[in-house]
């Protein structure tokens, strides 16, 4: 079971079940302090440690793991309320002698078969990607 406590004004900290805090708040213009990431953030922000976490993992049963990796996302919202995620691109920038075909593959068993946090969001969002690779 995940815990959200109420901190003061629109600061909120969950505890989760793996016994891990995240803390949110929001922007002074609707009550917040700015001391921490928004509900939104936090959701991309799941998404991209899922598909990170995959492809690293797979990748290193291929013995083929970059030297360094990351994913930049971009998206847009709804205008109107609930201003939900309607388009999400993630670029996959892997750094390092990684061959395409293993990143590629590692990359569609996240989004086809592992990360449930894609599974969700595309429910609701169409969800784009991309792989640059980098020296």
């Amino acid at each position: 079971m995940l815990t959200l406590n109420w901190n003061e004004k629109m600061k909120f900290t969950a505890h989760t079940e793996s016994n891990h805090e995240v803390v949110m708040d929001s922007s002074p213009d609707v009550g917040g302090e700015d001391t921490a990431a928004r509900p939104m953030e936090v959701l991309l922000a799941a998404l991209g440690g899922c598909t990170a976490m995959d492809v690293i993992s797979i990748l290193e049963k291929m013995k083929t793991p970059p030297k360094d990796f990351k994913i930049e996302i971009d998206y847009t919202k709804a205008k109107e309320h609930p201003k939900i995620y309607t388009s999400i691109h993630l670029k996959y920038i892997f750094i390092g002698n990684v061959p395409k075909e293993n990143a590629e593959k590692a990359v569609n068993l996240s989004q086809t078969k592992y990360c449930s946090a894609s599974a969700m969001l595309r429910k609701s969002a169409e969800i784009t990607y991309e792989l640059v690779f980098e020296s």
